[in-house]
């Protein structure tokens, strides 16, 4: 049990900082309200637990702990819905009902979509 929360923790250190930096500079590249950092964050999480369940069946490339390390850890750090909804709030808040539903539904059918495709790119 040890071993695993500390393959937890490390990973989502990991994904915790790739999220930071990766949400940073794509925030910094669009000057608006939509929360593209977020967004793309939980995207891409999205797509890469895909791929990481997907080549773990496929391939079998994946012991448990480093399935553990990369889903439940680097995923779970990286991907964001804390931040996902806390800015749906203040979307809300603000009355941006229009950014609130592109956002909040974007999000949601571009991260199924996302990992359907990481899956199915796992099973040629």
């Amino acid at each position: 049990m040890n071993r695993n929360i500390i393959l937890v923790a490390i990973g989502s250190m990991i994904g915790g900082v790739a999220r930071y930096l990766a949400a940073y500079f794509i925030t910094k590249s669009f000057l608006t309200a939509f929360p593209y950092g977020t967004f793309a964050v939980n995207i891409a999480g999205c797509f890469a637990i895909g791929l990481t369940f997907g080549f773990a069946e496929r391939f079998n490339w994946f012991s448990p702990d480093l399935r553990l390390f990369l889903a439940t850890g680097f995923c779970g750090g990286f991907t964001t819905f804390s931040s996902f909804a806390y800015e749906n709030i203040q979307l809300l808040q603000d009355k941006d009902y229009l950014t609130f539903a592109a956002y909040s539904g974007g999000s949601f059918v571009l991260g199924l979509l996302a990992a359907f495709i990481g899956l199915s790119l796992t099973k040629v």
